[in-house]
């Protein structure tokens, strides 16, 4: 099973960039998913979450710019980004938690630049 993420790119200040992730076999007993940024120099972090139930959780500092959001029958998961700073510039990598093994699933990574 691999997750292939799509939707990164360059973009302006204040604008807006939707991140996809989609699994490419099945996954089973899926608890969570989620997206992780890493910035150079920095540690990976937690975006935000949603989990099987629908729950959802964010980082302090995209909260009310970002939204999470999934797709149970396709095992794919959205990251819509709004009002996008140039804080927000990382690698961002989809993240799914399962109760089964392997019990964690990541992608490859996508590129995310916000610079004028």
């Amino acid at each position: 099973v691999q997750l292939v993420e799509s939707g990164g790119g360059l973009v302006q200040p204040g604008g807006s960039l939707r991140l996809s992730c989609a699994a490419s076999g099945s996954i089973f007993s899926i608890n969570a998913m989620g997206w992780y940024r890493q910035a150079p120099g920095k540690q990976r972090e937690l975006v935000a979450i949603i989990t099987s139930g629908g729950s959802t959780n964010y980082a302090n500092s995209v909260k009310g710019r970002f939204t999470i959001s999934r797709d149970n029958a396709k095992n794919t998961v959205y990251l819509q980004m709004n009002s996008l700073k140039p804080e927000d510039t990382a690698v961002y990598y989809c993240h799914i938690a399962t109760a089964v093994a392997p019990y964690a699933y990541w992608g490859q990574g996508t590129q995310v630049t916000v610079s004028s």
